[in-house]
């Protein structure tokens, strides 16, 4: 065991964690998320929300500001309300930005999504349910 490290975060994720570079991608998605079809890597994180896995993994996981958003949402359709959960990773992401990176986010229509998903260096798969719940965070440097 080693101190600091969140208990939900399985081995593989913190080993991937630890392997990804400057500008690598890590998808946080959703259960209706296609994780095969669109992954190079994925961990399934079945009973984990994204909720609890922005809080495991913010704290120890910087993020690009060398780019203008290095976060990204799947966009909802404009027929639909903003999603509420988006007001949840605002804080979470602003509580964890010691370094200012994060300015708003980047909104993909959804097969743009898929097609950066496809360039990720890991996806993680959520049971969650909630709609327009896919994140893509991109790292920056220490």
């Amino acid at each position: 065991m080693l101190r600091g490290i969140p208990k939900i975060l399985p081995p593989d994720l913190v080993k991937n964690m630890m392997e990804m570079g400057h500008s690598d991608y890590l998808v946080i998605a959703d259960a209706n998320f296609p994780g095969t079809a669109h992954a190079k890597s994925i961990i399934r994180m079945d009973s984990a929300s994204i909720v609890e896995l922005l809080n495991a993994i913010l704290p120890m996981y910087p993020l690009d500001n060398f780019v203008s958003n290095p976060v990204r949402l799947m966009r909802n359709l404009p027929t639909e309300p903003v999603p509420q959960i988006w007001k949840s990773y605002k804080e979470i992401i602003t509580s964890f930005d010691t370094d200012g990176a994060f300015k708003d986010f980047e909104l993909l229509d959804r097969l743009e999504f898929y097609e950066v998903a496809e360039q990720a260096y890991t996806v993680i798969q959520t049971g969650d349910t909630v709609r327009y719940g896919n994140i893509i965070l991109q790292k920056g440097v220490c």
